[in-house]
């Protein structure tokens, strides 16, 4: 790892895997930066667990400890969630949040209306395989769906995942972090209905609303999302420079 780089790690959203990064990915690799884009559990290559969330947060334990230093934390939606959690409960293990797509409180009715239409999904022959294809077709440029698919559709996942996420407090999670947080959100995002509530309860936050775009803004708008990453990675590498010069960094702890 090249020294000093400030390390990204990338956290998908539901359904999908870490290969819905690869856009991402790709720019980060190309200026050097040090990247991991893990599977949260029952998605992708760990399809075989159970989603929980002290599974999903081992799974960003693992990636962190790989590179080995403060990240910079970013996550989508579902991602976007466990990562806000995860940072709160892993001080100085994140040196930066980037949360996208996850501006709205896991409240009960939203919860058990997802929840409802999963079950619903999981009751059809193919398991509602056909209906989460034909809404990749056309919610996505063609680019970005084949990376959301990549890595296979987790489709028995969702009722897990909906109920540990429904017990989360994400308001009371960004209150804890003392570190800058960018919360991205697409314009015509169905999850940024609270992104001011959500802000305000930022120490240290930003609000950036990416045009055009909708809830997978890191898919539908790859090159304005990334643009994004850098300006937070970029941003909070600066801050840590300043820091390391004017004394011994400090280890990441929890990591």
């Amino acid at each position: 790892m090249p020294p000093g780089v400030l390390p990204v790690v990338l956290l998908h959203g539901m359904r999908t895997s870490g290969t819905m990064w690869r856009a991402q990915r790709e720019a980060l690799e190309r200026l050097g930066i040090p990247v991991a884009a893990p599977d949260l559990p029952g998605h992708g290559t760990r399809l075989h667990e159970r989603f929980t969330l002290e599974n999903a947060f081992r799974a960003v334990d693992e990636a962190v400890a790989g590179l080995g230093r403060p990240v910079l934390l970013v996550g989508l939606s579902l991602g976007g969630y466990v990562g806000a959690a995860w940072a709160a409960r892993r001080p100085g293990a994140v040196a930066g949040l980037v949360a996208a797509s996850c501006s709205t409180r896991p409240l009960r009715p939203v919860v058990g209306g997802w929840t409802v239409a999963a079950h619903g999904f999981a009751r059809l022959p193919d398991r509602g395989a056909g209906i989460n294809q034909w809404l990749v077709d056309r919610t996505l440029p063609a680019s970005a769906a084949v990376d959301v698919g990549a890595g296979g559709f987790a489709l028995d996942v969702v009722a897990d995942a909906l109920r540990a996420v429904g017990t989360l407090r994400p308001l009371e999670d960004l209150a804890a972090l003392e570190v800058p947080v960018w919360l991205v959100n697409g314009r015509f995002d169905h999850f940024r209905g609270e992104e001011r509530r959500f802000l305000a309860a930022c120490r240290d936050g930003r609000l950036v609303v990416v045009p055009g775009s909708t809830h997978l803004v890191s898919l539908v708008r790859p090159v304005a999302f990334t643009r994004a990453v850098l300006d937070a990675h970029a941003e909070v590498a600066a801050t840590l420079a300043a820091r390391s010069a004017n004394g011994p960094a400090q280890p990441a702890r929890g990591a």
